[in-house]
């Protein structure tokens, strides 16, 4: 394990001495980061999603900014726009909120769909175009998305393209009744995350994300991931399953699995534990579905028992061969 990998576990376990009792979770979020995607959080309010965020940026030296989506949001908001300044006789840009590393987007399926349009250039090209000038925002830029349940008063469902530019999607949910109880007694002793201090800088974070590409996926265990999300455009309970992006996020989250766990080589449990998080916001389920009160989990648990990983012979023959290479 070299010094990277051990300044990602200790991102992860200064967050996780703020969010109790949400290990898995975090940790999901920290391989989205690692991946350069985009994280959305389906959860109600309340439950420390701003104070997760916060603890992020803070254990990573960057700059976290939040947006409270309401419908009066306008998209230069985010963007930002030109002011006249009389003193300089010129329009100067004043940079909107995208203009940070880390965006906690709260609520965002409250605002109008011109304003949620507006994250997509951000999201995907990592820049603004304001004015006919194009820039970019700063490196790393990461997005945390919150959306509430659409049964809530005015929500709006979000549109599949913008749904789709989100790597991963995931529910905090309630604490448990211990880690609970310690939030309460802990009431008025000021704020876990306000007290944390960086353990790596964004050259560090910016490295770690370089290292991931470099990690290896076999071509058996490829296959294996496209039968996974081509598996999801047949399944008769789905109207519109995951697309080409999916396919690519999900070997980039099996990827920063890989590396975490100190492998330089994909294995078939990374696509396997990953395909939940990368895929069930993305599909579209059919009437059929609805009827049988049959969500997103079930179809992708169904597929993750009919679609078989490569027989383990092929991975431990792969895993020979690279420390073979190795030595």
């Amino acid at each position: 394990m070299n010094d990277y990998h051990k300044k990602a576990e200790a991102v992860l376990q200064q967050v996780n001495q703020v969010i109790l009792g949400k290990e898995q979770e975090t940790a999901e979020i920290f391989l989205a980061f690692l991946a350069d995607g985009h994280v959305l959080l389906e959860d109600i309010p309340g439950i420390g999603k701003t104070t997760m965020a916060l603890s992020f940026t803070r254990s990573m030296d960057m700059e976290c900014r939040r947006v409270q989506f309401t419908p009066d949001v306008l998209p230069s908001d985010l963007t930002g726009f030109s002011l006249y300044k009389r003193e300089e006789e010129a329009f100067v840009f004043q940079p909107g909120s995208v203009f940070c590393n880390l965006l906690l987007a709260d609520e965002i399926n409250r605002t109008s769909p011109k304003t949620q349009s507006a994250l997509l250039e951000v999201m995907e090209e990592r820049q603004v175009s304001v004015d006919g000038v194009t820039r970019p925002v700063p490196r790393p830029f990461l997005v945390i998305a919150t959306q509430n349940p659409v049964d809530l008063a005015g929500t709006q469902p979000l549109p599949q393209a913008q749904t789709d530019r989100f790597m991963i999607s995931l529910s905090l949910g309630y604490p448990d009744f211990e880690n609970e109880l310690q939030m309460v007694m802990e009431t008025g002793a000021g704020s876990r995350a306000g007290q944390l201090s960086p353990v790596i800088s964004r050259e560090d974070f910016l490295a770690m994300q370089e290292q991931i590409h470099s990690v290896y996926l076999k071509q058996e265990v490829a296959e294996y991931l496209l039968r996974l999300i081509r598996e999801t455009r047949s399944h008769p309970l789905v109207d519109s399953g995951a697309s080409p992006r999916a396919a690519g996020a999900l070997a980039k989250m099996a990827k920063a699995s890989a590396w975490f766990q100190g492998r330089d080589y994909v294995s078939p449990q990374d696509v396997g534990v990953q395909f939940p998080f990368v895929v069930r916001h993305r599909l579209i389920l059919s009437l059929e579905a609805r009827r049988k009160q049959a969500g997103a989990d079930a179809v992708v648990e169904e597929i993750l028992r009919k679609i078989k990983p490569p027989h383990p012979g092929v991975l431990h023959r792969f895993i020979k061969f690279l420390e073979e290479d190795s030595a």
